[in-house]
């Protein structure tokens, strides 16, 4: 092994004890919980409150474009923070750098613009 897939080993050590605990835990409560169905245990539970009509009313997809969008633009803007940490760092990214921010601004303006032109924020249609 070399020194760069030693540096890793850290990771995969973390990776499998976290998916070795979580499949641990499924497994054990699967095995040791308990087994019973009556028909209350089964009826749909909302908070203490009686149940009223049916659950699978439809409403507008425009929920889901919106929560859709707010986590497009949230994981794109997670992408500045390496870049404003390294900005002036020690060997600093210079003109390069910046200029690959700028591209990546232009992009996600020209999209957010594209959304707003489509009219994928408007609630009164």
């Amino acid at each position: 092994m070399n020194n760069a897939a030693i540096d890793y080993l850290p990771i995969a050590f973390t990776f499998f004890v976290a998916a070795g605990f979580v499949v641990t835990t499924l497994f054990v409560t699967h095995r040791l919980g308990p087994h019973r169905k009556t028909k209350k245990k089964l009826d749909t539970f909302e908070c203490g409150i009686e149940v009223q009509g049916n659950a699978r009313v439809p409403f507008s997809v425009k929920y889901f474009l919106v929560a859709i969008l707010f986590v497009l633009f949230d994981v794109e803007v997670i992408f500045m923070y390496p870049w404003a940490v390294n900005f002036k760092g020690p060997e600093g990214l210079g003109i390069v750098g910046f200029i690959e921010m700028m591209t990546f601004l232009l992009f996600l303006i020209i999209g957010f613009y594209y959304i707003m032109k489509r009219g994928a924020l408007k609630w009164e249609e």
